[in-house]
């Protein structure tokens, strides 16, 4: 019985430790979705300066 209770112990230590490092992940998913996604001036407003000469789509700052 000793043994069976190890296991169980040392398999919820594990998952404890999977929802931690998942939840990290997500974290570092999202900021780097955020700066992905931000514009060069810093405001998510769509007023970012356009560069002369440019495509207006297709290319990325």
């Amino acid at each position: 019985m000793k043994n069976k209770d190890e296991k169980s112990v040392m398999t919820m230590a594990k998952v404890k430790e999977l929802e931690d490092e998942l939840q990290q992940l997500r974290t570092l998913v999202n900021t780097l979705l955020t700066v992905i996604t931000e514009e060069a001036d810093g405001v998510q407003s769509g007023s970012a300066p356009t560069i002369p000469g440019q495509a207006r789509r297709g290319f990325s700052m």
